[in-house]
């Protein structure tokens, strides 16, 4: 007689939660069958997110936000860009969850559950800048391949965690320690599972920081799964690669992390600068650690038409990686002349900040409003696209809308 192999109920759980609906009948689904729902998702349903933001690849999932609709300066769910090296998870019990740290350089190994984890540490919130490091690659020339990411691919929401410092004291840490890097239970494109989509990590200082958590609520809510539910690192300030969704196991390590995706030239750009196009060695390269100054206007939508003699307002966000944004600026003549205009300072570090400014227009016409953000070693955004490199990471330049005055 066949044996019928059907689906677990925890799978069947994750399956209903992301179709968003239970599958009646389910239980008698077989094996590795994949519902229909799943096969050919609506994104936007799926991840609960605005339909007005932009799928970039489906294979894996990779979507950003348009400028307009990160307004909100504490960034939701439903315009929070996602990038994905491999599957989505689709067999998650929180109850079952551990996190194992481990390594050359821990003084033992050492697993927690997500309520040890709750309950013996300390719990902190911060909101966090993530943006992912190819943010503005479709502004290069020539192209750089990857997902041709425009502005979108940035946020700034609260997370809620734990220190991964303070896991890291509990299990004890060698002196010989120097990164850290972390395994996730994503599966491959390839569904092979000796290979990881991606593990990646940080220097010792970066672990060790306040703001370095193992999190596991965000704007005070269960992280969707699409963001790394049930748990996850989030290390703001550096590029989000670095924080670790679906986070299972923590290595520390004796040496620089050599795990997917922190080796040749992913997340790299050359130590020097290079000629557009030019090829650049493995050994070239520098891995990339806090992102530059950067800034985004998100009010009005470029395009705005306003009346003559009407007064534009403007806001926005600005973030400078590591450091804090200290100046900030607008331009209506191409970068001609610069206006300053007030900016927040952030509600913790690592945190966007904000700007507003009040534009009155000399007459009818086109025009373009340009932003700039200083950091606090007095580095500024480039007017146009900083200096090229082959995986077309780090465009901070100037950001702009078009504005017509009738």
């Amino acid at each position: 007689m066949e044996r019928r192999n059907f689906v677990k109920k925890v799978v069947l759980g994750s399956m209903a939660t992301v179709i968003g609906a239970d599958i009646v009948f389910g239980s008698t689904m077989l094996e590795g069958y994949q519902p229909l729902a799943l096969q050919d998702p609506d994104p936007f349903k799926m991840f609960n997110k605005d339909k007005q933001m932009e799928v970039l690849n489906d294979k894996p999932w990779n979507i950003e936000a348009k400028a307009h609709l990160l307004d909100e300066k504490i960034t939701s769910n439903k315009y929070m860009f996602i990038r994905n090296n491999g599957l989505v998870p689709d067999a998650i019990d929180s109850n079952e969850w551990t996190l194992t740290i481990d390594g050359e350089s821990a003084k033992q190994i050492k697993s927690y559950t997500l309520a040890e984890l709750q309950t013996k540490f300390p719990q902190y919130t911060y909101q966090l800048t993530l943006e992912c490091g190819g943010n503005g690659r479709s502004e290069f020339d020539p192209p750089a391949k990857g997902n041709q990411w425009t502005v979108g691919a940035v946020s700034c929401a609260k997370w809620t965690g734990v220190r991964l410092r303070d896991i890291l004291e509990d299990v004890g840490i060698k002196d010989s320690a120097v990164y850290i890097g972390y395994h996730a239970v994503d599966a491959h494109l390839s569904r092979d599972p000796k290979k990881e989509p991606i593990s990646r990590g940080a220097p010792m200082a970066k672990a060790l920081q306040d703001e370095t958590l193992v999190a596991f609520k965000m704007n005070g809510q269960d992280i969707p799964l699409v963001h790394g539910y049930p748990l996850r690192l989030v290390a703001g300030g550096w590029p989000a690669s670095v924080s670790g969704k679906w986070v299972n196991r923590i290595s520390v390590r004796d040496k620089v992390h050599d795990g997917t995706k922190m080796t040749g030239t992913a997340y790299r750009v050359p130590c020097e600068p290079v000629a557009p196009g030019e090829k650049v060695k493995d050994e070239d390269m520098c891995i990339i650690e806090s992102m530059p100054v950067k800034s985004l206007i998100t009010y009005p939508k470029s395009g705005a038409i306003i009346k003559k003699g009407k007064k534009l307002n403007i806001r926005g966000h600005a973030w400078a990686g590591e450091l804090e944004v200290t100046k900030m600026e607008y331009s209506i003549d191409f970068g001609a002349t610069w206006i300053a205009v007030s900016v927040e300072k952030p509600v913790n570090r690592l945190a966007w900040q904000h700007f507003d400014a009040t534009i009155d227009f000399p007459k009818k016409g086109y025009y373009e409003v340009w932003s700039r953000a200083t950091d606090s070693q007095g580095y500024s955004q480039p007017m146009l696209v900083p200096g090229w490199n082959p995986k077309g990471y780090l465009n901070n330049a100037c950001h702009r809308i078009a504005v017509k005055v009738e």
